[in-house]
């Protein structure tokens, strides 16, 4: 697989969230459309953040078609298991998850990956594809170096948010 997208997409990410005092949500709605552009199977790409007062995950910024599932039980759905395992989660056939929430009936698969801040998991990257079976490897390491960029570049905001 070709590592030039990937390598071109976290640095214009980390080039525009370094260039200037970017808000929290400003950045991660830029992070979300150039994934979403870059990537032709990533249909659908959104940040969501935990408040664990209510042990459910809120969308802040996403790139996509708007989707009814602005909130998240722990537990429930893709997202939902990712905040309560702390682990990746690929699924590369929706159809053939019990525990999963319909965004669109479009999706055919998607990958979720924790963010963390200080070892915690506070948040994470949610894709969906219309694809069946289009995540990779390498695709989840380059999640997980998305989420550490957005960890390490908002460590501040997202302690407050």
């Amino acid at each position: 697989m070709n590592q030039k997208p990937f390598s071109e997409a976290i640095s214009k990410i980390s080039n525009h969230l370094k260039s200037a005092d970017i808000p929290l949500v400003e950045g991660l709605t830029y992070a979300c459309t150039v994934l979403r552009k870059t990537f032709d199977h990533y249909d659908w790409v959104g940040f969501y953040f935990a408040d664990f007062d209510k042990k459910i995950l809120r969308l802040k910024a996403y790139s996509g078609n708007p989707v009814e599932h602005q909130e998240i039980p722990f537990g429930k759905g893709i997202c939902g298991q990712v905040a309560v395992s702390n682990k990746n989660f690929v699924v590369p056939d929706v159809n053939a998850q019990d525990n999963y929430l319909a965004c669109s009936i479009d999706v055919k698969s998607e990958i979720v990956i924790p963010l963390f801040l200080e070892g915690k998991n506070i948040g994470q990257i949610d894709i969906d594809s219309d694809k069946i079976n289009p995540f990779s490897l390498k695709d989840e390491q380059f999640l997980e170096a998305v989420c550490a960029l957005i960890s390490k570049t908002y460590s501040s905001s997202l302690l407050q948010f």
